[in-house]
């Protein structure tokens, strides 16, 4: 949490690293769409060709206000857009869409995690817990030793069923969205052309498989093809997950509980707590990189 300690005004002695971790979250959404509202920006970025007003006014505060609700302001919007996909609780006081490129890629990136970083309303609990079990194997394997998780050994078949659990989300998100913009019964519905229509459509899946609800908007999902290819989606990605689940803590139950020993991996160390941020970045990043790259981020670079 040092960073965050360095940036004045965003931590205090009194802050938990979790408090810190999430004042710089938002201090990172709350740069990726204020980074555009100064006029040297808007004309190295192209903003005056396309006619985009980046302007303040006594009713657009900061300018880039399209979308964001001028009650709440950019500031309060992109917080509440951050807090909404990180917690599971698909609110929204703005419109995802009118964001910038990588203002839109931060709450896609937030529940394409898993909706960990507050543990999301019974999803983001055993994914945490997966990711922990995760953690724990990467570790025993460099070292050479028998992982184990609060006691328990974790073994072969443990594995199978945390690696079902971080793959079956992301086949069923991703293998919607290329069915969805290969065809015309999905391209039909969206409202933006190019590498912003792929964003709302991979928003729309995203949301509906992490059990999130939110929209990016800009596109018509009130149609027979994505009732159907969304109710797959929530179907799946939300209970299916729920099977791998019951039978890990199956397996785990069953297993007698075994004291620490000389090659037992604390897991309420700041090494652990280290290992663990890397292996959800790592599994997210591997996951839905190469997908985000196709949108927001070929978004921004076309500006």
């Amino acid at each position: 949490m040092r960073a965050c300690e360095d940036l004045p005004g965003l931590a205090n002695e009194s802050d938990t690293d979790a408090a810190r971790l999430l004042k710089l979250e938002r201090f990172g959404f709350v740069f990726a769409e204020r980074l555009f509202d100064e006029g040297l920006r808007q004309q190295i970025l192209g903003f005056d060709a396309i006619g985009v007003d980046q302007a303040s006014s006594s009713w657009q505060a900061g300018g880039n206000m399209e979308g964001k609700e001028t009650r709440f302001g950019v500031v309060n919007s992109v917080l509440w857009a951050s807090a909404t996909t990180a917690a599971s609780n698909g609110s929204v006081n703005s419109m995802h869409d009118s964001y910038t490129p990588l203002g839109g890629l931060v709450p896609l990136f937030l529940m394409q995690f898993g909706e960990v970083v507050f543990g999301g309303v019974g999803s983001g609990l055993y994914g945490m817990i997966v990711f922990a079990i995760i953690a724990v194997f990467i570790a025993g394997l460099m070292v050479g030793r028998t992982p184990e998780y609060l006691g328990k050994k974790i073994g072969p078949y443990e594995m199978k069923m945390a690696s079902l659990l971080i793959l079956i989300m992301p086949i069923i998100v991703l293998g919607l969205t290329a069915v969805a913009v290969l065809t015309e019964l999905g391209t039909s519905s969206r409202l933006n052309p190019g590498a912003h229509g792929f964003s709302e459509i991979l928003y729309a899946y995203t949301s509906q498989g992490h059990n999130n609800g939110s929209a990016f908007a800009g596109l018509n999902a009130n149609t027979p093809f994505y009732n159907i290819t969304g109710g797959i989606a929530m179907l799946v990605s939300r209970f299916w997950l729920a099977l791998p689940t019951l039978a890990l803590a199956g397996a785990l139950a069953r297993k007698k509980r075994i004291p620490p020993g000389a090659g037992t991996l604390p897991t309420h160390t700041a090494l652990f707590v280290a290992l663990l941020i890397g292996v959800i970045i790592m599994v997210g990043a591997l996951t839905f990189v190469p997908a985000l790259v196709l949108g927001p981020i070929v978004e921004h670079l076309l500006m």
